[in-house]
């Protein structure tokens, strides 16, 4: 058995794994072209393979592991595989005259065009999903109108404070959480203006003691309004998702959604298009209720990615109102999967697509006296 192993070969022999998300951008890197493998290193008859994730991919960690270890072994000479694999998730701060949130790496927009298309129930659970896949994560209920996330994720009671200048957020499920919710009780109706509202928005995401968050999910009002204005000023934000379901009145408001969001420089990570098919829970019939593929033709013509199509299951609401969303009441279920999915392809959008705390995206205006 030779004791100097050739490394080229085993480079060669992992360009043929493709990466674990490869559906990203309608391409299909393997693991070598994607940069995920870091180094190779032999020791006599003994392979070391070291890899570095720029996104959390935790569950598809001991998959690849067990592929490689069966792709590589198969090599004449070598005895043993060892492989390892780390997670190092940066700061991308990608748009804006917003500042960075100290504490928090990433900020994800969670929005839609209108009400009633699963905006919240998707943040909630793609939040939750991020966790699972080894994340550190906070909820940030932004919809001043209609909080929901104290509801969805079992938490309630006004936020203590340490230092009486910032407020402690919540924590359930492995989520930090803080909502308007938690300062009003549940039928008092914010009657706000606009610049009110935008003040607290800005004040419940600068004033929470976040703790080391690789996310901050923002669960977004519905519209194209003041808040989402607020949003892009003053946050650094790292990429907005637009939740629709497929009927064409909806995909209408989307779509200015997605505009609105370009105009201000938050780059769109993608589509997810939630209602898309009804399984009836007794027969399994499937039934395309609110039209077939809206979301994903949409996306191919405004020219971003459709990140996933959920269906429209009674389950997903019923654990969503009792403050258990599907990725922690039934992290197997096949719904569960899905937001995992569009959970690891919304960050690897961001780690492989937009630049690590890059600059202001508004233009500099300068106003000078002419004669």
């Amino acid at each position: 058995m030779s004791n100097n192993l050739n490394t080229e070969i085993i480079y060669a022999a992992l360009s043929n794994i493709a990466h674990p998300d490869q559906s990203i951008n309608g391409s299909a890197p393997n693991i070598i072209d994607a940069a995920l493998v870091k180094e190779v290193r032999t020791q006599g008859a003994s392979v070391f393979v070291d890899l570095e994730f720029n996104y959390p991919a935790q569950t598809k960690h001991a998959a690849l592991t067990q592929e490689i270890k069966t792709l590589v072994q198969a090599i004449e000479g070598v005895s043993d595989v060892t492989v390892t694999i780390q997670t190092k998730i940066a700061s991308h701060a990608a748009t804006g005259s917003g500042k960075v949130i100290p504490n928090i790496k990433n900020v994800i927009a969670v929005a839609s065009g209108k009400g009633g298309v699963g905006k919240s129930t998707t943040a909630v659970n793609i939040a939750l999903a991020l966790i699972a896949e080894g994340a550190t994560v906070g909820l940030l209920d932004a919809d001043i109108y209609g909080p929901s996330q104290p509801m969805m994720t079992g938490t309630s009671g006004r936020p203590e404070t340490l230092d009486g200048k910032l407020m402690e957020p919540k924590r359930n499920h492995g989520l930090q959480i803080n909502s308007i919710g938690f300062m009003v009780s549940d039928d008092q109706a914010m009657v706000w203006r606009g610049p009110m509202a935008s003040s607290a928005l800005e004040q419940l995401i600068t004033q929470t003691n976040w703790q080391a968050l690789d996310y901050l999910i923002i669960d977004m009002p519905p519209g194209t309004g003041d808040i989402q204005l607020t949003l892009a000023q003053k946050i650094a934000v790292s990429g907005a998702l637009i939740v629709t379901t497929p009927q064409d009145i909806a995909l209408i408001d989307a779509r200015k959604g997605v505009r609105m969001f370009e105009k201000v420089g938050i780059p769109i990570l993608g589509l997810v298009e939630n209602m898309a098919v009804h399984v009836c829970s007794n027969c399994g019939h499937t039934e395309h209720i609110f039209g077939q593929d809206g979301g994903r033709k949409m996306a191919e013509e405004l020219g971003v990615s459709c990140l996933g199509s959920l269906p429209l299951d009674i389950n997903i609401r019923l654990q969503a109102g009792s403050g258990k969303p599907t990725v922690v009441a039934e992290p197997n279920s096949a719904a569960a999967l899905l937001y995992g999915d569009i959970a690891r392809r919304a960050t690897l959008k961001i780690a492989t697509t937009i630049s690590q705390d890059s600059g202001p995206k508004f233009p500099t205006i300068s106003i000078s006296k002419t004669t």
